[in-house]
C-alpha cells in the first residue's frame, strides 16, 4: 500500500492486492487479488472487484474445488480514476486513468482513460477531465475541462490530453 492512502472501515484488501499512493478506499469495499490500483484512485463505499471468471464451489463431478482449480484474474485501475459507491468491477477489466465509474455501475469490459461510464452493464456516455467534470466540446473539435481549462482531443475512441 502506498503512502498517504486512506482505508475505511470494513474494507477487504485481499493478500496480493496492490494499492498506490494517495488513494481513498471507502467503507465496505471488497478488493480481491490480483487487483492493482494506481496512484490517487478513489474507491467508493461498497465497491466490489471480482477475481474469478467462472466461480464454482464444486467441480462437475460434485467434489469440492480447491485452490488448484482456480485461475485468478484481476481488475487494474489507472491513476486518478474514481469508482462510485456500489459499483462492481468484473475481472478481468482495466479501468483507465482519470476515468469515472458511476455509482452502481457494473463494469464488464475495459474502460478507456477519461471515460465516464454508467449502467448495467457499464457503457460510456461521455468524457471527464482530471477534475472529474464532464468535458465540453467546442466548434474546433476540442473537449475542454470547465474547471481546469485543459484541452483534450478525441482520436477514434481514445481521448488525448492536448494541454493540461
Amino acid at each position: 500500500m502506498g503512502a498517504e492512502t486512506v482505508v475505511g472501515r470494513g474494507v477487504t484488501l485481499a493478500r496480493g492486492v496492490r494499492v498506490g499512493s494517495r488513494c481513498k478506499i471507502q467503507n465496505g469495499a471488497l478488493l480481491y487479488e490480483p487487483a492493482a490500483i494506481g496512484d490517487g484512485v478513489f474507491v467508493g463505499p461498497g465497491v466490489v472487484f471480482t477475481n474469478d471468471r467462472t466461480p464454482r464451489a464444486v467441480r462437475p463431478d460434485g467434489s469440492v474445488q480447491t485452490v488448484d482449480d482456480w485461475e485468478s484474474v484481476g481488475v487494474t485501475v489507472g491513476d486518478g480514476a474514481s469508482i462510485g459507491a456500489g459499483a462492481v468491477c468484473v475481472a478481468p477489466a482495466s479501468i483507465g486513468a482519470w476515468s469515472m465509474i458511476a455509482a452502481g455501475a457494473v463494469v464488464t469490459s475495459d474502460v478507456p482513460d477519461f471515460a465516464l461510464v454508467v449502467g448495467v452493464p457499464a457503457r460510456r456516455i461521455g468524457w471527464v477531465g482530471r477534475a472529474g467534470r464532464r468535458l465540453v466540446p467546442d466548434s474546433s473539435g476540442l473537449l475542454t475541462c470547465p474547471v481546469t481549462g485543459a484541452e483534450h482531443r478525441l482520436d477514434g475512441d481514445v481521448l488525448q490530453e492536448v494541454s493540461a
